[in-house]
């Protein structure tokens, strides 16, 4: 693999984050409005519905924004070709090998990617 070939596996695992990060913000954003457009129809004697609601309403759109800022930022990392982006992407693509079967695909790709001896060479 040479210089240039390194350079473009780099630069598609960069977008991939990117564009994944990106992906996500918009479903937590989204996730937020649908519950909190599905708060209008809950009965106001139903505490419990109303508790589950507004805690996952809460909970979920944060958790899943902020995994896609992470991946947003790994991605952006990756084109200031310094050693720390590069592990943190490893770092991060591992975990994103639990999200089967697209997080699993990118995550073993970007790893691959990332581990080329040619590649390192980029970033020392």
């Amino acid at each position: 693999m040479d210089e240039n070939r390194a350079k473009s596996h780099v630069t598609l695992v960069a977008v991939l984050h990117i564009c994944f990060g990106t992906l996500a913000i918009i479903g937590a954003i989204i996730t937020l409005f649908v519950f909190q457009f599905s708060w209008n129809f809950i009965p106001d004697d139903e505490v419990l519905a109303r508790n589950i609601i507004q805690s996952l309403g809460a909970v979920l759109p944060a958790v899943i924004g902020f995994f896609g800022l992470i991946d947003l930022l790994s991605g952006v990392s990756l084109f200031s070709y310094k050693q720390w982006s590069r592990i943190f992407v490893i770092v991060i693509s591992a975990i994103n090998c639990l999200n089967i079967p697209i997080g699993t695909a990118k995550g073993v790709y970007s790893i691959w990617a990332l581990m080329q001896p040619e590649v390192q060479k980029l970033f020392d």
